[in-house]
């Protein structure tokens, strides 16, 4: 089956060669290219001529062998293209550059107030700061493919506006006074989405999964057989609005009881006001207080996943930078979520991101890739 992919007449010969050495995991020969793409040697070597020429697959290691003249490898060359993923939240931008193998090149944090810039009239700061970033880096513009941009709100369907970001008060933002100065391809997409793709895309699978993302701003990504699902008007995965507490705590979003305002970290940093770090060596220290807080959020968390996966029926990952302080209470949380479900005994379909630190960021720069990748 897999095979058939690379068969596919309508896809070009060069890019069925070019994604089945990209995707190929183990050694990578050129007799495994042809029979998979289904060619012969001939414009198998015609086109990987082209291709190194370009510079974008080179020879790699030999094949073990127990005799005879051992087979030369195939690989792509991962930093003959580089993509910049941005994600701004309320506070802060991260910024990250990665290779063609979402290999960090370089990453950063910094302060960053969105509200305030877009209140100036022609503010070019996130241009300049992705200039900064550059520089500082070495980034060759040259092998830049673009810079995929993430915002915790909703883009509008085709994608001219910020339709509605709640975390940052932000309604009807025109993407221009956004990307303003950027002289790079862009592309802006939700936090959520870009991260939830991300993880798909990491995993290599077809499969069907709901992502919940887990940052100041709670949102998520549905994908069916490996295919994003948006929604009719690009709204779909919108979890952190779940009512799990009807009439309970107010959210960023107008109304009360979403999921969000019970697992979102401000929840934490406002009840102690400390930082994540602090909160978690807290709880390891049996702190009563901090502890009660946790498995609280941890409760409200588990029936959000119940509610996910009760109407979807599927693996519900969690990611995030909250996520990252998670992974020693994922017991606890999983029998939360097996006590609030009549159907299943356990609950091993929730589980953290396959990449949990920078994913957002990540899942901005992956656009780009992908598209690349597509396209050779």
């Amino acid at each position: 089956m897999q095979n058939e992919v690379y068969r596919q007449a309508a896809l070009p010969v060069r890019n069925r060669i070019y994604r089945y050495i990209y995707e190929e995991k183990g050694f990578c020969s050129r007799q495994a290219v042809a029979n998979a793409c289904g060619i012969s040697m001939p414009t198998l070597y015609q086109n990987l001529s082209d291709l190194m020429e370009e510079g974008l697959v080179c020879s790699s290691g030999e094949e073990q062998s127990t005799g005879g003249r051992k087979a030369q490898g195939l690989d792509i060359v991962p930093d003959a293209r580089i993509s910049v993923g941005i994600a701004v939240s309320e506070h802060h931008l991260r910024l990250i550059a990665m290779d063609l193998r979402l290999r960090e090149i370089a990453y950063r944090i910094l302060p960053f107030n969105l509200v305030e810039e877009l209140s100036k009239p022609d503010s070019v700061a996130l241009a300049f700061t992705l200039e900064e970033f550059l520089n500082e880096n070495q980034i060759d513009r040259d092998r830049l493919l673009g810079v995929g941009i993430t915002i915790p709100g909703l883009i509008s369907k085709d994608r001219s506006s910020i339709f509605n970001a709640p975390t940052m008060n932000l309604k009807n933002i025109k993407m221009e006074a956004l990307i303003r100065g950027i002289p790079y391809p862009v592309y802006v997409d939700n936090d959520a989405s870009a991260s939830g793709h991300a993880e798909c895309f990491l995993r290599g699978e077809k499969e069907n999964l709901a992502y919940l993302s887990l940052e100041y701003g709670v949102g998520g990504a549905v994908v069916i057989a490996g295919e994003p699902y948006i929604g009719d008007d690009a709204k779909s995965g919108e979890f952190g609005h779940l009512c799990i507490e009807p009439g309970g705590l107010p959210c960023t979003c107008g109304m009360r009881g979403c999921l969000e305002p019970y697992i979102s970290p401000r929840r934490i940093e406002t009840a102690f006001d400390v930082s994540l770090e602090d909160f978690f060596r807290g709880v390891e220290q049996h702190n009563p207080e901090y502890e009660a807080l946790l498995y609280d959020i941890l409760r409200h968390l588990a029936i959000g996943i119940n509610n996910i996966h009760m109407t979807l029926d599927c693996t519900v990952v969690l990611g995030g930078f909250l996520s990252e302080y998670l992974a020693p209470y994922l017991p606890v949380l999983r029998r939360y979520v097996a006590a609030g479900n009549p159907f299943e005994e356990d609950a091993e379909f929730v589980q953290f991101s396959s990449l949990r630190r920078h994913i957002t960021p990540l899942g901005a720069a992956l656009y780009f890739i992908r598209e690349f990748v597509n396209g050779v």
